[in-house]
This record gives C-alpha cells, sequence and structure tokens, in this order.
C-alpha cells in the first residue's frame, strides 16, 4: 500500500468514530428534546440561534478567549520559572510546592468574590481566576519534565564541563517538551473554566460567554444557554487540536510521536 494509501486509512480511522459518536450524541440530544422541551432546545433551534446571531456569540467568544488566555500565559511563564528554579535549588521547591498545594486545592469558586473584591470588578479578577486554575498542572508537568533525563545523557554533559545553562537548554528543555505539552492538554480546557467562572461570580460583567449564559439563566432562555456552552466546547476542541498539531510538529522526533507519523 503506498503512503498515501495508509495515510488516508490512519485518518479515516481517527475520523470515522468521532464522527460516529457525535451523530449518536446529536441524534440522543434531539430525541430527548423533542420528548422534553422545557429540558433541551433542539438541535435546530440551537443551530438557528448561532446562525441568526453570530456577532452576539463570536463578540463573547473573543472576550472569554481573550481571558483564559492572558490567565493561561501569564501562569503557564511563572510555571515554568518556577519549575527551573525548583530543579536546581531545593530549597525553592520547599517553599513554592506547599503553596501550589494549597491553590490547588482551594475551591476557586471560594476565592472568586474576594479576588473581585480586591482587584476590582474589571478583568484582573478573571485572568487571576483563569490563570490559578491551570497554576498546579503546569508546574508539576514542567518540574517532572525538566527532572526526567537520561542520567547518561546528564553524565556526558558533566564530562564535558557543560554549564548549567547549557545542560538546560541542550538537554533538561528539550527532554521536558512532551510534559509540557501533556500540561497544556489539561490546561487549556481548564482555563475556559476558570475563566467562565469567573464571569459567573464577579458582577457587573456580562461582555463573555459566561456572562451571556448567566444573562440568558435570568430569562430561562434555553437556546441561549446551550448555544454558548456549544461555542464554548468548540472552542475548547480548537484549541486542544492546536496543541496536539504543534505538539506533533515540535516533537516529530521525539520516540513518543512514533506511532503518529
Amino acid at each position: 500500500m503506498s503512503p498515501e494509501g495508509g495515510g488516508r486509512l490512519r485518518w479515516l480511522a481517527v475520523v470515522l468514530p468521532a464522527g460516529l459518536g457525535l451523530g449518536l450524541l446529536v441524534l440522543a440530544w434531539q430525541l430527548v428534546a423533542t420528548h422534553n422541551p422545557h429540558l433541551l432546545p433542539g438541535v435546530g433551534a440551537i443551530a438557528r440561534e448561532l446562525w441568526d446571531n453570530p456577532g452576539l456569540y463570536l463578540s463573547g467568544l473573543g472576550v472569554t478567549l481573550s481571558e483564559m488566555a492572558v490567565g493561561l500565559g501569564a501562569s503557564f511563564g511563572a510555571a515554568f520559572l518556577l519549575a527551573v528554579a525548583m530543579c536546581h535549588v531545593k530549597f525553592v521547591e520547599r517553599a513554592v510546592m506547599p503553596i501550589a498545594v494549597v491553590l490547588n486545592v482551594t475551591p476557586i469558586v471560594a476565592i472568586t468574590p474576594g479576588l473581585a473584591v480586591f482587584f476590582g470588578f474589571g478583568a484582573t479578577p478573571k485572568y487571576l481566576v483563569a490563570g490559578i486554575i491551570v497554576f498546579f498542572p503546569l508546574l508539576v508537568n514542567c518540574l517532572i519534565g525538566l527532572r526526567s533525563v537520561d542520567p547518561q545523557a546528564l553524565e556526558v554533559f558533566h564530562s564535558l564541563h557543560a554549564s548549567t545553562f547549557e545542560i538546560l537548554w541542550r538537554l533538561r528543555l528539550p527532554n521536558s517538551l512532551p510534559f509540557v505539552f501533556a500540561g497544556l492538554r489539561i490546561a487549556l480546557p481548564l482555563s475556559i473554566i476558570g475563566a467562565v467562572v469567573a464571569e459567573f461570580l464577579v458582577s457587573g460583567t456580562s461582555s463573555g460567554l459566561g456572562g451571556l449564559i448567566q444573562s440568558a439563566e435570568g430569562y430561562s432562555n434555553l437556546v441561549v444557554i446551550y448555544a454558548s456552552t456549544l461555542v464554548l466546547a468548540a472552542l475548547g476542541i480548537a484549541l486542544t487540536l492546536a496543541v496536539i498539531a504543534c505538539e506533533r510538529w515540535l516533537l516529530s522526533w521525539h520516540p513518543s510521536m512514533e506511532g503518529n507519523r
């Protein structure tokens, strides 16, 4: 079989089950909605809502996307820098890790109103919530990746009198990338959840998709609620696929990508 034929078969093996599962989900949704219109809007009603008001949902999507992007980006930068410091200085790990654990086990819903009171009712508390909710998985994955180096390769670098920076740049950083991408796969959906939760709880904000859902809830507008939820789900899927594509591109040399070539 030609490489092109094998590529088509692999593509079908991935897309066909996903398409079948999605089709069954849509069918089940429509069946429930037909018999319980007060609980679920029909698929057609949701599609018409998105078609008739694309600007409303695109505007909300842009706001929510900016909130999660700023929070995720800042959290990733802080987590990676701290992971580098923790990898080289035990004292930093002993000082930072307990705080990270406390942040991870603290219900984000409980501290969001306090953040809003302290930082105001603008975008800052939403950035913070989106960042806090993803900080721990990013920190742990970055730290594990930086430490999971081949001892023999590390010994070779030491025998060549490589500096700490050279070991970090040429050995630890490339080795950590699979773990970093694994952390990003976890963090992306969480950052969306964090941004939406903040939009729910920070009063006076209604421009994002979370605010749109909250406004629609007051009018019991199920179509708008589920249309907004669908847009959020599509955002999460699109971002996850983008991370997977970047991972395959950057890590084509790594053994973990062997089955995806």
